[in-house]
């Protein structure tokens, strides 16, 4: 179940990226269509510039990025449509049912797109979309050498981004991490009813946190149900709220929250006594989770040739190294191994040997079984 893949040191991964993309670039198929991407690509181009607008629907940083896009294509107004993943898928939604298909791309969590647009039938295949080399090259790809898609059929859901996320934060007032070694001590009785949890039956930004928790060999449903069932968690749905609590001492440990949504990071740099449980905190590892860090064609979507635009740029060098330094800073990682990765924190750096397990393989995104245990043991709890 974890993900142990051996990874080179950045110079060494840049050259082999770059050696097997010269084969690529040798290869018959090149050889033979090494020139109709540029020309389908021009043809994209103009009539991308004709319909002049791009609409996406996205979690926070995504209108930052796009401004990149439009820069460099001017012509292409882009109106973004801002707030948590599931707000705009499910905005999106009702758009639809009173026929009205205004988004063009969707980006932000897996989860979302998956629940909701790949199980709605509102998203088109992605994967024959992409035009330009460096984007097809799979060498370039961290996963073994291939893209990574979330979605049963493997062209859906394209997932560039492979950061590392923990789920638990703590008052350093009230907790020493030292003395938490694994994700079972935080079973300990002394915690019972010390814990805020973000509500387990809202799907979507827990989504990831149960599928880690649930397919972890070492942790699995025992685990969960302990943990949910035991432990006197006192949910809440607001995120900002969960941080005010830790932050004040009203509890000890927050679970199911990253650092970044919730604010911890922001309030860590205030002074405030949060911190989280880090990469190396517990032996069992931790999240390897592709975050906000996927994009969905929609279908019927008014632009098609800007949304078809914007993908392949989205996926390029160019794209990968503005999404790295405007979503995140520091801690997302793209997927892409042949761009810098000198500014990511070193504790958010994917490295030879970690103990990682990726969360949203294909086969993981049904989350039906680990929802029967959170509705037999939460909900009779609560």
């Amino acid at each position: 179940m974890l993900d142990r893949k051996p990874l080179q040191s950045p110079g060494r991964a840049r050259r082999l990226a770059k050696i097997s993309f010269l084969i690529f670039l040798l290869s018959p198929f090149f050889l033979v269509h090494g020139q109709e991407w540029k020309k389908e690509l021009e043809k994209i181009t103009a009539e991308a510039k004709k319909e002049g607008q791009l609409v996406i629907y996205g979690g926070s940083d995504y209108d930052t990025l796009f401004a990149e896009f439009q820069k460099k294509y001017p012509e292409i107004k882009v109106v973004s449509v801002i707030a948590t993943g599931r707000e705009v898928a499910q905005r999106m939604m009702a758009e639809r049912r009173a026929g009205k298909y205004l988004a063009d791309l969707y980006l932000d969590g897996a989860s979302t797109a998956y629940s909701v647009l790949y199980k709605g039938r509102v998203i088109e295949p992605l994967k024959p979309l992409l035009i330009l080399p460096e984007v097809l090259d799979p060498s370039a790809w961290w996963m073994r050498g291939k893209y990574s898609y979330s979605d049963d059929e493997g062209q859906f859901i394209f997932s560039y981004n492979a950061e590392l996320q923990s789920y638990f934060a703590y008052n350093t007032e009230l907790v020493n991490a030292r003395d938490l070694k694994s994700y079972w001590d935080l079973l300990d009785p002394k915690w019972k009813g010390k814990m805020v949890v973000l509500d387990p039956t809202i799907g979507g930004p827990v989504a990831t946190p149960l599928r880690f928790i649930y397919h972890h060999p070492a942790l699995g449903a025992k685990f969960l149900r302990r943990l949910l069932g035991e432990m006197d968690l006192t949910p809440s749905r607001d995120v900002r709220q969960i941080a005010d609590w830790l932050a004040v001492g009203k509890f000890a440990i927050s679970v199911f929250t990253t650092y970044s949504r919730t604010g911890f990071d922001i309030a860590k740099k205030q002074g405030l006594p949060v911190d989280w449980f880090g990469a190396k905190a517990f032996k069992e590892g931790i999240s390897l989770s592709n975050a906000n860090g996927n994009v969905a064609i929609i279908d019927r979507a008014p632009h098609p040739n800007a949304a078809r635009l914007a993908v392949n740029w989205l996926l390029s060098r160019e794209g990968q190294i503005a999404y790295q330094r405007i979503s995140n800073p520091g801690i997302s990682n793209s997927l892409r191994i042949d761009i810098p990765k000198d500014h990511i924190l070193p504790e958010y750096r994917r490295v030879e040997g970690g103990n990682y397990v990726v969360t949203e393989r294909p086969e993981w995104m049904d989350v039906t079984p680990i929802l029967k245990i959170v509705e037999e043991v939460w909900k009779k709890e609560k």
